[in-house]
This record gives C-alpha cells, sequence and structure tokens, in this order.
C-alpha cells in the first residue's frame, strides 16, 4: 500500500513511508509485564536484539522521515522493530 501510496504522488513531489515498529514499550503493555513478569523476557526475546524499544527510538525512525536527510526517500516501510522480521 506504502508504495502504491507513493507512486499515486510522487509525481507531485508528495513522499509517502511507513514505519513498522516492533514490540515497544508503553503504559499499556507495562500493565501487562507487571502482571505477568516472564512476558516481558518472552517478547523480548522474539527480536534479535533481545529487547523491547522504547518510544523515542520509534519517534527518531519518524523524526528523519521528516527530515531533509530522507529527502529522496518514498515507498519505503522501515522497520524499527530490533530485528523481529529478520528472523
Amino acid at each position: 500500500m506504502t508504495r502504491a501510496v507513493a507512486a499515486e504522488y510522487g509525481r507531485d513531489r508528495i513522499r509517502v513511508n511507513a514505519i513498522l515498529p516492533g514490540g515497544t514499550k508503553s503504559p499499556m503493555i507495562a500493565e501487562a509485564f507487571r502482571l505477568d513478569p516472564a512476558f516481558e523476557q518472552q517478547v523480548a526475546a522474539m527480536h534479535l536484539l533481545n529487547r523491547l524499544g522504547e518510544p523515542e527510538e520509534i519517534a527518531e525512525a519518524a523524526l528523519w522521515l521528516l527530515s531533509d536527510a530522507s529527502s529522496f526517500v518514498t515507498g519505503a516501510t522501515i522497520c524499527v522493530d530490533g530485528g523481529y522480521t529478520a528472523v
């Protein structure tokens, strides 16, 4: 879908990209981990980096896409998932 929308609007110089986050620490998931501490290790083990992401790490990817540093990037799907989709 990202590539299709990027192709549709690219001639108008509108860039379309997607961020696919992996397991990310949040208040909702923190509550699940509080109720079942072993669950946190199970989720972390699903990621190659053996941890969950910080919200700031996902935000950094979004900030990069919003910056001039990514001005030639469109139609991309960026996995910010600690290696979850690499396995």
